[in-house]
């Protein structure tokens, strides 16, 4: 099994500063049905960039906050040259939803759109839902948090920027052996949900490589009572609870654990990355770490922009969920954008099927480190932030960064 090694935060930062980041202003709303806030309308020289994103339903939260990186890189970077003309760059929205069942429509809907590309999505399995609607039609779409191996299984239009699930669970799994010393692990997560799942198969691999136990439950869509599964992780005599949820159920389980005072650590994975999962543990004793894709202080020019972009605009705040806590997800969002435009220049065209085939030699080094695809379209990543939660102060602290080993 591979081994991961802790390195040093100053290491870490220097690699993934990027320079060159300016404030943004207003940004744009994030669509609250399947094309507000940007249907196709630029007329001439404008080139399309679908966003595949939730703006409702459990990962709504996550995907308005995704959807911000891309609103701010736009706002700074609104031209892009290909083919020596100047494009601007419209955002064209479409909501999937949270939902796998209506993520092949919204897909749809951008492709009757005439995008380029597409950007999204926040949730595995509403991007393995909309693949093939997006294959058909020879559209690239480049993943940004969406982690589960399946989106870009078998074909060859789906890309990504993020790291993958087996090495985040199995990060996950080694970080509960090495800091607390974890022989029995309770895993939670939603019923049906592919994310949710494969997680939880990826960390119960590798924690049971190293010895340990698991207990697995999975609870039904729309649960709103976790108490009776908290009760089981402490009867079971868990040492570790690892639930990789949404946002919406994050928030809950979070909360229940403060208020009971539950003292098992919770470890969760990038989805739990929130400012609203932070404050919901704020104030208690609740051990809580995440595995994420950037923390803070990692562009500190970058970090200024979005600030001021969120701060700038009373919907943007809302959208950041009522504060200016950078999400790891927003920093990716804003580095998809830029692969999206480095596409468009070495396609030297705004044809799909053109983007689509320059799309997988491109490379960009971003606010979130060095992107490049391997031949499956995924990102080439070895790096993942572990955050803990400073309940005392409201924010997330670097606890380790952590990378892969032969």
């Amino acid at each position: 099994m591979k081994k991961f090694l802790a390195l040093a935060l100053s290491g870490a930062l220097a690699l993934t500063a990027l320079a060159g980041c300016g404030g943004g202003s207003a940004g744009t709303p994030a669509p609250e049905s399947t094309t507000s806030g940007g249907a196709a309308t630029g007329g001439e020289n404008t080139v399309y960039i679908g966003v595949f994103e939730p703006a409702t339903g459990d990962s709504g939260a996550g995907g308005k906050q995704e959807m911000l990186g891309m609103q701010y890189a736009n706002s700074e970077t609104p031209t892009v040259d290909i083919g020596g003309t100047t494009y601007n760059v419209q955002l064209v929205y479409a909501d999937n939803g949270s939902d796998p069942a209506k993520a092949p429509t919204a897909a749809a809907e951008l492709v009757g759109q005439g995008v380029s590309l597409v950007l999204g999505s926040y949730g595995s399995g509403v991007s393995i839902a909309a693949g093939p609607i997006f294959g058909d039609a020879g559209l690239a779409a480049i993943g940004v948090t969406c982690t589960n191996p399946q989106v870009t299984a078998g074909n060859d239009y789906y890309f990504r920027i993020c790291f993958l699930d087996p090495f985040q669970g199995t990060v996950l799994a080694n970080f509960a052996t090495e800091k607390f010393s974890a022989q029995k692990a309770y895993l939670l997560g939603e019923l049906g949900n592919d994310y949710d799942q494969g997680l939880m198969n990826y960390f119960e691999q590798a924690f049971t490589a190293a010895g340990g136990t698991v207990v697995k439950d999975s609870f039904p869509q729309n649960t709103s009572d976790f108490s009776t599964y908290l009760n089981k992780a402490a009867s079971e005599g868990c040492d570790v609870i690892f639930c990789p949820v949404s946002i919406a159920y994050s928030t809950q389980i979070v909360k229940l654990a403060a208020d009971t005072g539950l003292t098992i650590p919770i470890l969760g994975s990038d989805t739990l990355d929130s400012n609203m999962v932070l404050e919901a543990a704020a104030g208690s004793d609740v051990q809580l770490y995440v595995s994420t894709f950037y923390q803070e202080g990692g562009s500190p020019e970058f970090d200024e922009g979005i600030k001021a972009f969120i701060n700038g605009d009373s919907t943007n705040l809302t959208n950041n969920g009522g504060n200016d806590t950078i999400a790891a997800v927003t920093a990716m969002g804003y580095d998809a954008y830029y692969v999206a435009l480095e596409a468009l220049k070495a396609a030297g065209s705004t044809d799909p099927a053109a983007v689509k085939a320059a799309l997988p030699s491109v490379t960009y080094t971003g606010v979130s480190g060095a992107i490049a695809f391997d031949e499956i379209g995924d990102a080439i990543r070895d790096t993942a932030y572990i955050k803990v939660a400073d309940t005392a102060n409201g924010v997330w602290a670097l606890e380790t960064v952590q990378t892969v080993s032969e």
